[in-house]
Parts: structure tokens; sequence; C-alpha cells
């Protein structure tokens, strides 16, 4: 809104001195990050405290672990201090008719949504189940066809790829490297060489033409997959103190780089990668979402004084998958998102295992021979022994990185 308002005074003759600064996406960033960390550490403890005053503590399962019951009680629904500190700031400093932002803000309200009716079924109204499993995955996948479908269909979602002579075009005007605009379904290849993969291309029984008018049949089912797989293993992390919030903010990072550098095309001409255009705004939201999930750890520390719930670790996953593929960067996401996708294995993997040694061994050595000791992999750790911090600050160090080898893809290939 305050960007509107600069053009508006300027449009009308009217100089306000240092509002001029509003113009650069740069400025309106570093403000956006400084804005909702403030907001998150200031007004986190009230909403904490308001949370504790309703009795929203968190009911602890006993699952034999190192000072579990000291838990209960704790506040949970904290996901609502990531909404709001992030929201406040992105509808005051970015341009909110950005289709991008649009569906940013989409994303996070819509996955807030769903995990806020879970908690306030648990806590309020005394469902232990919660929000059946069947309705989040409806929501999910509605969240899924709502990007999909914007993704395809919006004619202000287009990219600009660069000719494969580019280097000897024109390095003073570099708009000249790049192709005309193009409304495709293409997106990165990490680790390869010529990194550009058309979805169309799957459809390869088809002629060009037809492949590329068709494309959305896969298309959108992927976009869908990743959506719920990604909010599904930030759900999973989130399993003991700071461990959700802290990975995230390692992905969050990286993807605040991504989306700077692949919405400005003068970064896109050096790292020889696609310009997006309309994205450079898109950083202004990640790094208000940053400041966010900083802001949400201090209180989310061992021991933690408040749970972000479903309510924030839904809402966490699903940004950060729409985020990845907004940028292209889907590929990129078993990678980048490593600890989610190991949480997520982990949990499936005890699973199949368990099943199988029942049928074959009967259940009494199933349930004395399974895969970890608990899972998801933070729980078994956890029956080894380590402590939560520990554990906690281990996998951050792997998503840090893991986040580094998403970066320097930019020039590996």
């Amino acid at each position: 809104m305050l960007y509107y308002l600069y053009e508006y005074l300027t449009d009308h003759g009217i100089h306000v001195p240092g509002l001029g600064m509003l113009k650069y996406i740069s400025f309106r960033a570093g403000m956006a990050v400084l804005l909702s960390l403030t907001i998150a550490l200031v007004y986190g403890k009230r909403i904490i405290n308001y949370l504790r005053a309703k009795q929203m503590g968190e009911l602890v399962r006993d699952l034999g672990l190192d000072g579990q019951k000291q838990k209960e009680g704790t506040p949970t629904m904290g996901g609502l201090i990531i909404i709001l500190a992030t929201l406040i700031p992105v509808l005051l400093f970015t341009r909110i008719t950005n289709v991008y932002i649009v569906l940013l803000i989409v994303s996070v309200v819509w996955m807030g949504a769903i995990g806020f009716l879970d908690d306030y079924l648990k806590k309020v109204k005394k469902n232990k189940d919660g929000l059946s499993g069947k309705f989040k995955i409806v929501g999910q996948v509605g969240l899924g066809l709502i990007v999909g479908v914007t993704m395809y269909f919006h004619p202000d979602i287009t990219v600009k790829r660069k000719y494969a002579d580019a280097k000897v075009v024109n390095r003073n005007n570099v708009e000249q490297n790049f192709m005309p605009t193009e409304k495709i379904t293409v997106s990165t290849v990490p680790f390869a060489k010529n990194n550009e993969f058309d979805y169309s291309g799957m459809l390869f029984w088809m002629n060009d033409k037809d492949a590329h008018e068709w494309a959305w049949i896969v298309f959108i089912p992927i976009v869908i997959f990743i959506v719920t797989a990604v909010s599904n293993g930030a759900n999973i992390t989130d399993g003991i103190d700071g461990l959700a919030a802290g990975t995230s903010t390692v992905i969050l990072l990286a993807l605040a780089f991504f989306t700077y550098v692949s919405g400005n095309i003068i970064f896109a001409d050096y790292l020889n990668i696609m310009f997006l255009p309309n994205m450079g705004e898109t950083t202004i939201f990640v790094v208000a979402m940053v400041g966010a999930v900083i802001g949400f750890f201090w209180y989310n520390t061992y021991p933690a004084q408040v749970f972000m719930g479903d309510t924030g670790s839904l809402m966490l996953g699903g940004a950060i998958a729409v985020l990845a593929i907004i940028l292209r960067k889907e590929l990129m996401i078993p990678v980048l998102c490593g600890i989610f996708l190991i949480e997520n294995i982990s949990v499936m993997l005890q699973v199949v295992v368990f099943k199988f040694r029942k049928r074959k061994y009967g259940l009494e050595y199933a349930q004395n021979n399974r895969l970890f000791k608990m899972s998801p992999l933070h729980h078994h750790y956890q029956k080894e022994g380590f402590h939560e911090s520990k554990i906690v600050n281990r996998m951050i160090i792997i998503g840090v990185m893991l986040a580094i080898v998403c970066l320097i893809t930019l020039k590996m290939r």
C-alpha cells in the first residue's frame, strides 16, 4: 500500500523526502523484514499470553520421551504469530496486485485456515483427532489446484529464457540476450547442463503444438502433489522445539535469494538463468516471512513457550511449496527441503517395514524389531538419548548445507 501512496503522490507532483526509497525492492524488503521481526517479537508474547489464558495448551501423548510431560499445557496455535507478522508487512510494502503476491497471500491464508481448524477442533472442541486427514488432503489438493491453474492460465505469469549464444549478443543491453516473453510450463533441473525442463515434453506422443496446449494435464497434478507433500513434510517435522521453524528459516532464506536473482534481469543474465518478470516483488514476501519465523523461533526454542501447531506447520510447508513452484525450482525441493523429505520418508518406511514384518513374522516380532525406535526420525534420535536441542541444531546445520548445495547449482551445471 505504501508503494501505491508513493506513486499517487508522485503523479500529483507531491515529493516527500525519503519516500522515493519505496520504489526500490531492496529497501522495501529490508523494511518488511524489520517490521515482521518486530511484530513477532513484540506482539508474539501477547498472543502467547492470550492463548494461555484461553487454555489453548498442548495435550501431550505419552510416547516415553524425556521431558515430554513438561510440555503439557504449552500454548499451541502459535502459527498465528507467523501469519500476522508476515501479512502485515506484505500488505504495507508490496504491490499487492502482483499475481505472485496474491497467490502467496492466498496460500498462507488457505493453509493457515486448514491448520487453524485442526488446532481449533483439538483444543476448543476437545476432539483429540482434530480435522480428519481426508479433509486436510482435500484442502491441500484445493490449494494445489488453485496454484496450478493460476500458473498455467494467468497471462502475467511468464518467463524469458536466454538465447543459446547470449554471451556474445549484447552485454550493454542485457534484455536483448533474452528471448521474447513466453507462456510455457518450464522448470529448472538442478545439476544439469541444459537445465530447462518443459512439462509438455512428457506428452511425447503429441506434436509440439498439441503438447504445449495440453501440458496442464501433467503440470497441475504435479503441482498438487508437491503442495501436498511439502506441507505434510513440514507438519511431520514440527515435532520438537524449534525444528520446523529453524529448518524453514534456512529454506526461506535460500528461496529469498532465488526470488531476487530470478526477478532481476541483470542477475539473471549474469547467472545464465531464466528471467521471471514480476518475480522481484516476491522477495519482499519471502523476507517478511523469514522475519516472522525468526521472531517466532525466539519463543519456540527449547524449552518452547509456544508451539506453532498445524496452523503454522501446514502454512509454512504450503508457502514453501508454492514459492518453489512459482520460481520454477520445484525439482530442487528434494534437496532444499531435504529435512522435510527424510522426516516424511522415515514415517513411510516405519509403516511399510512394520507391516511387512508383521505379515511375515507376526505382530510380536514386528513390535520388537521396528526399523526406527520411533518415527518421525527426530523421535528416533530422542530415543537414542540425544537432547532435542542437539537434534534441532544438527538438523539446521544439515539444512544449511543442503541450501548451499542448491545455491551453487546456479553455477554448477
